[in-house]
Formats: C-alpha cells, structure tokens, sequence
C-alpha cells in the first residue's frame, strides 16, 4: 500500500510538472517535450504488436503514413481536421486487415521482412501519386480549431499530444489488464503452447496488429497538422526502426519502459547536439553497452 502511495505521489508531481513547464521554458524544449510526446504515442502502439504480443513489425511508418496523408488530403479538401481522425483509423483497420491477415501466420524473421516490404511499398506510393503531392508531399495543410481557437502555437501541440500520451497509456493498461492482453503474452512466451490451450493465435495476432496500427494512425494525423506538411521522406525505415529502437532501449512489454526509451530516443540527440553527427557514434555505443550489460531495456517488465 505504501508502494502505491508512493506511486501515486511521484506521478502527481510528475504530471504538474509537464503542465506547468511551458509557463517557465522556452519554445526549443517545448519543441524537444512535443517530439518526445509524438513518439511516446508511436513507441506505446508498437509496444502492445512487439512487446505483448511478440510480433517483430518494422512497418510501423507505413501506418503512420496512412494517418498523417488522410489528415492532410481531406483537410486540404476543406474538411474538418476531428473527422479526418476517425476516418484516418477506419483506413489503419481496413489496411491493417489486409496486410495482417494473409501474412500474421507467419513468424519470427519472415514476419519483419513483410512488414519491412510493407512499409517501403508505402512509401514509394506516396511519393508517385499525384494525390499525396508526389515526392514534394503535400504543404500548407492548415491548422484546426477547437471550440473556436486555433491550434497553432508549440505550447497548444504541447499538450495536445500530452494527452495522446495519456489517453494511449490507459489504453494500454487497460489492454494489458485484460483477457486480451494475457492472451497475448502467452502468444510471446509460446505460441504453440497457447494455441493448444485453445487461444486463436492468428486472430489475437491480427487484433494486436490492428491496436498498434491505430496508435500509429492517430499520430499520423496529429503530425500532420504539428507539421502543417506532409512528405513520404517523414516516413523512411528508419522512423520505423527508431521507434523499434525505444521500445528495445527502454524494456519491451513495459508501459514506461516504452515512454522511457521515447524519451530518451529524442534527448539523446538534442543534449549532444553540439558535437555534430558525432553525436550519433556516442548514441550506437550507448545502445551496445545497453544491450550487453542490460538487453532486457531499462526498465523492463517484471517477471512473475
């Protein structure tokens, strides 16, 4: 009970603290916190398709991809920025369905490399149609409203995304409390054991998919309009495989395993951004020493 308390406590003034930090610093670290929130989101999706689940998905942009061009099309068409956000998630479904379907049965290393040829599909489309605005991507993608203000100031992204973080904890817990999420971790721990206890394996597997894929989408749309441009070079393996690279840091299957490896994923690089690109070699062995003297991440989930 004390724990608990203790717990409590910790996140009380942890949550006082980022409202109150755009009162007192300047637009940089709000900058930095907001790209810090924006990933938290994306490293929150994936973790429930790698870390409860087991799936090793490196087309992550793909479905980031999708929200970010659905916001930014039909906004442009004159659409209100809100519907765009549950279109943008029917669309993650439908194409999530698609891809996961045929190819969820399959495991381990063929798993990622259809989801890596997934993700570079994506994106080589986006940037030959005439609709996503070829390779320039589409610009002047404009700002909503919300009650009559408009959304355009980094304190407003600020914690605009602060609540995506929050609404995309609690739906992990809640996933990861549940008959759903259980099933899960016995489909990463065995799979053949968990289908010979009855668990519809490829079914879950898609369900998961299909929750990850939403996480993504829904940031899409929110970074397009934090951006107010949209361009198929925001959506490179490489963002799908940095925001891999959180979960790992931080601890796959953990809820602030995956905030902390987000976080640092976007500090890391500011703190030492006055060394250059050097910055990146000190990063690469930062993460080997990680993953030698602690490859289950920073804060890892708890075995039982």
């Amino acid at each position: 009970m004390e724990n608990k308390k203790i717990q409590y406590l910790v996140l009380g003034i942890l949550c006082a603290a980022i409202l109150i930090l755009p009162q007192v610093s300047n637009n940089y670290v709000m900058e930095v916190m907001t790209n810090a929130f924006f990933y938290m989101v994306l490293c929150l999706g994936l973790n429930i398709t790698v870390g409860y689940c087991g799936l090793l998905n490196l087309g992550n942009a793909a479905f980031f991809a999708f929200g970010a061009y659905t916001t930014g099309i039909l906004v442009k068409m004159g659409i209100s920025f809100w519907l765009t956000i549950p279109i943008a998630m029917v669309i993650s479904v439908i194409v999530a369905c698609i891809i996961g379907g045929p190819t969820l049965k399959l495991r381990s290393d063929y798993l990622a490399i259809v989801t890596l040829g997934f993700g570079e599909i994506t994106r080589l489309i986006a940037r030959n149609l005439s609709i996503t605005g070829g390779a320039s991507g589409l610009v002047g993608i404009p700002r909503p409203e919300f009650f009559g203000m408009k959304i355009y100031l980094i304190n407003h992204f600020y914690y605009v995304f602060f609540i995506l973080v929050v609404i995309a904890i609690i739906v992990s817990y809640r996933l990861h409390q549940s008959r759903f999420g259980r099933a899960l971790e016995y489909i990463r721990e065995d799979e053949d054991a968990a289908e010979a206890m009855g668990i519809d394996t490829v079914r879950y597997k898609l369900l998961a998919y299909i929750v990850g894929s939403l996480f993504a989408g829904v940031g899409g749309c929110f970074y397009a309009i934090k951006m107010s441009a949209v361009s198929p070079e925001s959506f490179l393996f490489l963002q799908s495989a940095n925001v891999l690279l959180a979960i790992v840091l931080g601890g796959m299957g953990k809820i602030p395993g995956a905030l902390l490896g987000a976080f640092l994923l976007v500090l890391f690089p500011e703190v030492f951004r006055s060394i250059g690109e050097t910055r990146m070699l000190f990063f690469g062995i930062v993460l080997v020493m990680v993953m030698i003297f602690r490859p289950q991440g920073i804060w890892p989930e708890r075995k039982s």
